[in-house]
């Protein structure tokens, strides 16, 4: 165990940030400052392809807020540093992917949190909830969020009576890709993200911008954008040696061996 709330590891192109900080993870200002500058370096950086965000401890992957440090002085609507509460949610022009690996209590801005990731991994002794309701507020991104990734009826059942699920229910409505074993999390956690640091990293961010701009868009009107060459990725993609190496490794038959360029 390490004082320090955050560690980082790099390996083979791949980021980890462990959020450690016994006993709940619970993140307060501070430390939503120093996941926003991990990711935010782990953003711009281009020799980094996939980060992967897990916790400490095998009781809690996030409690979300914590309100002791509220209670000595941090101000829910203090400095939550770039990327806003946890670094990511408002973290802008993040094209590459981030994995989440839950391994336990997962709640509140923890969940939200999750909810920022692209791929959520969950060991079979992980549970969520938004007991916000509880306590006389809102969970705001995740009242944004949730009705847009599962159905609406289930959305508002889980934000108007803040019942707890499990990994099984959480899978069962797309939010968690896979369950594993508490003791295989991080292993499933590497191997997913060894795979996606083996493949093209433009088509991966032209995938999240397109997706992320796509939001609020109509279709067509997107497409248009997409066709048009009108995001920044798009056109860097279509413009690169990888997409010239994706046609050429079809051709000849072998495995494309990708650059970034």
């Amino acid at each position: 165990m390490s004082d320090a709330p955050l560690r980082l590891k790099t390996e083979e192109g791949i980021l980890e940030v462990t959020l450690d900080r016994p006993k709940a993870n619970a993140i307060d200002l501070a430390t939503s400052r120093l996941l926003g500058e991990a990711f935010m370096a782990f953003r711009d950086d281009p020799n980094l392809r996939v980060a992967i965000l897990r916790a400490g401890g095998d009781k809690f992957f996030c409690a979300g807020w914590d309100l002791k440090a509220a209670a000595d002085g941090d101000a829910v609507d203090g400095d939550y540093g770039v990327g806003g509460f946890g670094g990511l949610q408002e973290l802008g022009a993040m094209n590459k992917p981030v994995i989440c690996a839950v391994n336990g209590i997962c709640c509140g801005g923890g969940l939200e949190l999750a909810l920022s990731c692209d791929l959520i991994l969950a060991s079979d002794a992980a549970s969520f909830a938004l007991p916000e309701i509880h306590s006389g507020t809102v969970a705001d991104a995740a009242s944004i969020k949730l009705p847009k990734r599962i159905p609406y009826h289930v959305a508002m059942d889980l934000l108007l009576t803040g019942r707890w699920f499990n990994a099984e229910e959480a899978q069962r409505w797309g939010l968690v890709k896979e369950i594993v074993p508490l003791e295989q999390l991080g292993e499933a956690a590497w191997s997913l993200a060894r795979l996606l640091a083996s493949g093209p990293p433009l088509v991966y961010a032209a995938i999240k911008e397109v997706v992320r701009e796509a939001e609020d868009m109509k279709f067509q009107d997107m497409l248009n954008r997409v066709t048009k060459r009108q995001l920044a990725t798009v056109d860097r993609l279509y413009s690169s040696e990888d997409q010239l190496e994706g046609a050429r490794a079809f051709a000849e038959k072998r495995a494309p061996v990708w650059k970034g360029r």
